[in-house]
């Protein structure tokens, strides 16, 4: 489910995910490393290097951060963008981000939010 964000909140999120994984694709290959990251100057920062990333993303810039939920039923922050190597690690200028949970995992009361109804899951925009 895509939902558009205001991605100067994006700082705030990143800072509630001690880390997550920088997902980067070579043909059918998924390739996912570890990472820790923080925004500057409206790009996710991601202070690690990886040389099958960077191959990745000289052929194919469109990349995935993903940070899994730091405590159970609570959200993952899915982040969409385009990447590069910096020398020093990589950096994202995000597209857009969500917080996503299956809808089985939502609060009661919550509800599932959807654009049209038929997605099974509890998405919340930044």
């Amino acid at each position: 489910m895509s939902i558009p964000v205001d991605l100067d909140q994006l700082a705030t999120a990143l800072s509630d995910f001690p880390y997550g994984y920088l997902l980067t694709t070579s043909g059918a290959a998924v390739k996912a490393i570890a990472i820790t990251a923080h925004v500057e100057d409206a790009e996710v920062v991601i202070p690690v290097e990886s040389r099958g990333s960077s191959t990745n993303l000289a052929s194919n810039p469109t990349a995935t951060l993903l940070f899994p939920p730091t405590e159970p039923r609570g959200y993952s922050l899915i982040v969409d963008g385009t990447a590069r190597a910096d020398g020093e690690g990589f950096r994202l200028a995000p597209s857009r981000a969500v917080l996503h949970r299956p809808a089985a995992h939502s609060d009661e009361g919550e509800g599932t939010h959807t654009h049209d109804g038929s997605c099974g899951h509890d998405c919340k925009p930044l």
